[in-house]
């Protein structure tokens, strides 16, 4: 926290400087740290004196008070784990919200309702966190589920948390869609993205874009809307297409599209800097589905495995209701190690 305080007085002095508004872009993007440190700095003043509060009750003794500190002490651990959680979080994207694309794998019904199954996971962990949620776009099974899902997830550092989760996940159960009740295996494929909040992260030529205007449609491809209001973007340069339909005009679906292609772009800037530096050092691994992940077994026994990290847990179903703050934890703590070579 000292380095902290000592950035921010060099920032507030940097910010009195007469020149200071001379390059506009570079005292935007100081203005902005200077207000992220200047709230941590606060939050953390604010939680040093609801600890010190908290202990001065405790030594007075008395026992009405006994129900309300125990309340105000477990408030207080957990707010403390939250920021040692935080404090594992360096990227230069963690700090952004997130969008997290969940897209069924190879199983037909029972894939399209594993991939439902992990949204619901994910809607549920956010809501847990106070996050904001918004289904961008998304696209039903046939008979169940969905075959793929965006969902923008809006909060502090919700990249650096959901990051935890990029990759394969895999579901091992008796199916509900099998007459027989055989086990079986299923797929998704989760990816996350960290949100543009600067346009100079990423400048798209609007001349490399190809729009298309479709009718949305519902589940069994029923068309909902007469008008063509679902957008598919094309970008030429790179090949990528994102597409939108969840918002009733044509307008909303556009903007929605556009916000998911910067990420989009984003990622491909970061992973060929990452390929870049990784070839340098001899590492480089291209990205594919691979193997999964992670595991959620609930059937012939209950598990959630993390393979990269080993921690795993018995309560899949705790897990499955958005309980996933150890598997994220753990995924940190391997990130670091990784880094320092430990």
């Amino acid at each position: 926290m000292a380095s902290k305080e000592a950035r921010l007085a060099e920032l507030e002095e940097r910010i009195q400087a007469p020149d200071f508004w001379d390059d506009p872009q570079r005292a935007r993007a100081l203005m902005k740290e200077r207000a992220r440190l200047q709230d941590e700095v606060n939050a953390w003043a604010q939680w040093e004196q609801r600890w010190q509060d908290a202990y001065e009750l405790a030594e007075m003794g008395d026992p009405d008070l006994a129900e309300e500190l125990e309340a105000e002490v477990a408030a207080l651990e957990q707010e403390l784990r939250q920021r040692e959680l935080q404090a594992m979080l360096s990227g230069p994207y963690d700090r952004h919200n997130a969008l997290l694309s969940i897209h069924a794998g190879a199983g037909g019904t029972d894939a399209h309702d594993w991939a439902e199954m992990l949204l619901r996971m994910y809607l549920r962990w956010a809501e847990k966190r106070g996050y904001e949620t918004e289904i961008l776009d998304q696209l039903p099974g046939e008979e169940a589920g969905i075959k793929s899902v965006t969902v923008a997830v809006n909060g502090p550092w919700a990249y650096g948390y959901l990051k935890a989760e990029k990759g394969v996940h895999r579901l091992v159960r008796l199916s509900p869609f099998d007459a027989a009740h055989r086990r079986h295996t299923s797929f998704a494929l989760v990816e996350v993205l960290p949100q543009v909040e600067d346009d100079s992260e990423v400048e798209i030529n609007p001349k490399d874009l190809k729009i298309d205007t479709f009718r949305a449609s519902s589940a069994g491809g029923q068309n909902v809307q007469k008008n063509a209001t679902a957008v598919r973007i094309t970008h030429l340069p790179t090949g990528i297409v994102v597409s939108c339909q969840n918002e009733r005009s044509l307008t909303q679906n556009k903007n929605t599209a556009l916000r998911v292609l910067k990420a989009r772009l984003l990622e491909r800037k970061q992973q060929e800097q990452a390929r870049q530096m990784a070839e340098l050092k001899g590492e480089y691994q291209k990205a594919e589905w691979g193997s999964q992940i992670r595991s959620y077994v609930l059937h012939p026994y209950q598990m959630v495995k993390d393979h990269r990290t080993g921690y795993e847990v018995g309560n899949a179903q705790a897990v499955l209701d958005g309980d996933l703050d150890g598997f994220i934890e753990a995924y940190l703590q391997h990130a670091i190690a990784e880094k320092s070579g430990g």
